[in-house]
């Protein structure tokens, strides 16, 4: 399965996603923002400032920023090392500016989320949590000590201590709720990223090896009358080997007929040729096509194909779409992996619906994810009595995603569950996954399906 041996990586390098440009360019704006802030508050409201103190901390983030564009390019991306030290120093220099202009008084103290936030979208975890820590750590000492603001006056502009304490907390809140779910929200659009980018992989290879097949049966169907005449020559030749006029006539035929061998191999080989009686199959033909690969991998696979209608026995014409053959194929490799001995695959039709029902004898999905098959790199937290003979098995994320995703893709319902459950009617004590695929008749069928001549397969 291609979505197993697929190496995604979910968590390591995640920086190297963001140029140093990006955040070179946020630190223009915020030098922008505090030395405005700065020169409103002591110009405008008259209130005493450490101007030298407050200029020199600024100054820092100018020439961090003048260094970051003279020594590196603009196309720059940062490893984690990197962006570790320049929010580290984004924290830093911000925790500076706070401490110089009245700590939590002042209402810019806010912007100690915004490092903390990039840093969750950029890092790793642990990385994460380290810069989360360190903010942390400024807000609590930006608490307890800071120079105070002064109005023209001498008065001291100082908030109640209960006020104070509000303030610190909703602070630690907020950072850690933005932390949180920055990480999370954007570890998930990762994942879903890659991993359809793994199912449009998975999708290519099968309609690579479609049109492999199509090549291949018109190579054959090409090649049949020159071999079967070689073949024939060649023992008339073994019977006739002296003394015949004809054996010079018949060699002449063998080596027009092997010119003609090379040259249909000569055509193929720049462009295939698509045989239409390859692009529809009836239902069940498709079935055991995906099912094909695992049926000699030790389990007894058993596919049962009938109608639901007595008035339409004959299995409906559907498209070979790669999509539905390579999904179908994933989900029959993990009932195979799973399964004791036998693994059943039952097709049937009625007049409206078509659907494909694959179980196997193992001991089932495990209740504690069962709500959660079909994400991809689905983990299991804890390894548990329930999980029984399915623990760690990397194929349940993002195997089972791509096949869901494929078969939904061309109109499919899935529906995963264990035997015995929802079954008012029928009491058993069997165990054992069940996977349901179900579609829309009038989506997959072909009715008359047109047959031409064949057609190139431009390469």
């Amino acid at each position: 399965m291609l979505g197993t041996d697929l190496q995604i990586n979910h968590e390591g390098g995640r920086s190297n996603w963001v140029r140093l440009r990006t955040l070179v360019v946020l630190r223009w704006f915020a030098v922008l923002g505090q030395s405005l802030a700065i020169l409103v508050a002591s110009r405008v409201y008259g209130l005493q400032v450490d101007l030298i103190a407050t200029s020199i901390v600024i100054l820092s983030s100018i020439i961090v920023n003048v260094l970051a564009v003279v020594l590196y390019p603009q196309t720059q991306r940062l490893s984690d090392t990197a962006a570790i030290l320049t929010l580290v120093f984004d924290v830093v220099q911000l925790g500076a500016l706070l401490y110089l202009t009245g700590g939590l008084s002042n209402p810019f103290a806010l912007l100690l989320l915004a490092p903390v936030t990039i840093s969750a979208t950029v890092l790793p975890l642990r990385a994460m949590m380290g810069v989360a820590f360190l903010a942390m750590a400024v807000i609590s000492a930006l608490s307890l000590f800071s120079h105070p603001l002064i109005t023209a006056d001498g008065t001291v502009l100082a908030l109640p201590e209960m006020l104070q304490f509000g303030i610190w907390a909703s602070l630690i809140i907020g950072l850690a709720f933005n932390a949180f779910y920055a990480h999370q929200v954007t570890g998930e659009i990762n994942d879903m990223s890659e991993a359809l980018l793994a199912t449009q992989l998975a999708l290519g290879r099968e309609q690579k090896l479609t049109d492999l097949g199509g090549v291949v049966a018109a190579a054959a169907h090409e090649l049949g009358t020159p071999l079967a005449t070689i073949k024939l020559v060649s023992a008339e030749l073994s019977e006739e080997l002296s003394g015949h006029d004809e054996l010079q006539e018949d060699a002449r035929l063998i080596h027009a007929q092997a010119e003609r061998c090379r040259m249909i191999l000569q055509s193929m080989g720049r462009a295939g040729k698509e045989d239409l009686l390859l692009r529809h199959a009836p239902f069940q033909a498709v079935v055991s096509e995906a099912a094909e690969p695992h049926l000699d991998r030790g389990k007894q696979v058993v596919l049962d194909a009938a109608a639901e209608s007595e008035t339409d026995t004959i299995a409906p014409m559907i498209e070979r779409n790669p999509a539905i053959v390579h999904g179908l194929r994933n989900l029959v490799q993990n009932a195979v992996d799973f399964a004791e001995s036998r693994v059943e695959i039952t097709v049937d039709w009625t007049d409206d619906t078509l659907s494909v029902r694959i179980e196997d004898d193992g001991t089932g999905f495990p209740p504690s994810v069962i709500g959660r098959i079909g994400e991809p790199f689905m983990r299991r937290r804890s390894v548990s009595l329930d999980i029984g003979r399915r623990p760690e098995y990397e194929g349940m994320g993002l195997g089972l995603f791509i096949a869901k995703t494929l078969l939904e893709r061309t109109g499919a319902r899935l529906r995963f569950s264990n035997r015995g459950s929802g079954r008012l009617h029928r009491k058993t004590d069997e165990t054992g996954a069940v996977v349901t695929v179900r579609w829309n008749r009038s989506k997959l069928e072909v009715r008359n399906p047109e047959l031409g001549p064949n057609k190139r397969i431009l390469t």
